[in-house]
């Protein structure tokens, strides 16, 4: 079955004879792939590093994590309501006026409102410092836009305190009810 259905989903993703011969070749010298692999890894650690200092500059959290090319980031205290719609109306602010490309958890399946999925493996150093100067103003201009109500102030405190919401436990595709699927 697996093969069968590779083999109708490769003509939509043909690589060049010349292509497949220069890959097989890099990834049959051993000594090549070995310093890749580790200069990847080291390189994938600094950036990661960098994007949750960033982000801790600029007042957002993110889950822990050591390996990855993501990062599950908490925006829930930015959300005017606790609500998917909320969710999306942030999204639509982070990239059309913050100019930042993140993905809305309820794009991946996040039963709850407010995470976003940030890829760092894919920009140098220096768009992610340019990323996270965007978010930076982006955050302090929002809070001190707001007049925050009490009401507003313990709900943020009462976020921030939570421990790993549930949706993180449930990530895995066994873990899901069917409907889920």
């Amino acid at each position: 079955m697996v093969v069968s259905a590779a083999t109708k989903m490769s003509s939509f993703g043909l690589v060049s004879s010349q292509t497949q011969y220069l890959l097989s070749a890099l990834l049959s010298d051993k000594k090549f792939t070995s310093t890749y692999l580790n200069e990847n890894q080291k390189r994938l650690k600094i950036r990661q590093r960098q994007l949750v200092s960033g982000l801790e500059a600029a007042g957002v959290t993110c889950l822990k994590s050591n390996a990855g090319l993501f990062c599950w980031v908490d925006m829930r205290h930015l959300l005017d309501t606790n609500t998917f719609e909320a969710e999306l109306e942030l999204w639509k602010k982070i990239v059309y006026e913050v100019k930042l490309n993140i993905s809305p958890g309820s794009s991946c399946h996040c039963t709850e409102p407010g995470w976003f999925r940030v890829c760092f493996a894919n920009m140098s150093e220096e768009t992610l410092d340019l990323a996270m100067k965007r978010l930076k103003e982006y955050v302090e201009s929002t809070d001190s836009s707001r007049l925050i109500s009490k009401s507003s102030h313990e709900r943020i405190k009462s976020l921030r305190k939570r421990t790993v919401s549930n949706w993180v436990f449930r990530v895995s595709w066994t873990d899901r009810v069917p409907d889920e699927r």
